[in-house]
């Protein structure tokens, strides 16, 4: 079987945030060590980290990590110059990769796992969990579609990729609100928090 990647993306200006959130605190590591470990816990075979801003200062963080980096010098221009980097920096003959948002921590290894089963035995080669008829993180894309997504113009969104091959996707549903959940605001990471408590 071909192998599986996690690409977490981090190269987020944090800008709604004013400070670099993924180097914030979650549950006694940083966000972006919580995100790592719960996707090196599942069926993701490797992990690619896409970086840009505040680039050094997390590749400190993960150096000991089962991780590769690459950065994206494009990171200003949004989720899809990350979304990029990353596919393209993966080596050639992997079977799929799985998008992460580097500030999702309260990602299910279960629902990892989920997507991913669902693509061994669907035939679809794009997989979307989703939640209350909502679709969510992580999203699977097969090796195939690498070249489609580096054509996307970068005013586009992995939305507009997945509406051309929309006879392509297989949905699952699961049972997990994580997969909407992201943290963006200092109001999502202190909820977040009070969650935990």
């Amino acid at each position: 079987m071909s192998e599986i990647w996690g690409i977490i993306l981090a190269a987020g200006e944090s800008k709604r945030m004013g400070k670099p959130k993924m180097l914030m605190s979650y549950r006694g590591k940083t966000i972006i060590e919580s995100v790592i470990d719960k996707v090196a816990g599942s069926n993701v075979d490797k992990l690619m980290v896409v970086l840009g801003s505040s680039g050094n200062e997390i590749e400190k963080i993960i150096i000991s990590k089962p991780v590769k980096c690459c950065f994206n010098e494009n990171y200003h221009q949004g989720m899809l110059s990350s979304v990029k980097c990353g596919l393209r920096s993966l080596p050639g003959g992997f079977g799929a990769a799985l998008i992460f948002l580097g500030d999702q921590p309260m990602v299910e290894i279960s629902v990892i796992n989920s997507v991913i089963d669902a693509w061994r035995h669907s035939g679809k080669g794009i997989v979307i969990p989703v939640t209350g008829n909502k679709r969510g993180h992580p999203l699977l894309i097969e090796s195939r579609y690498r070249v489609e997504i580096e054509t996307l113009d970068l005013q586009e969104s992995l939305r507009t990729f997945i509406q051309r091959f929309s006879d392509d996707v297989q949905e699952i549903e699961v049972n997990a609100s994580s997969i909407l959940k992201d943290i963006d605001t200092l109001e999502d990471y202190n909820n977040e928090l009070q969650q935990m408590t």
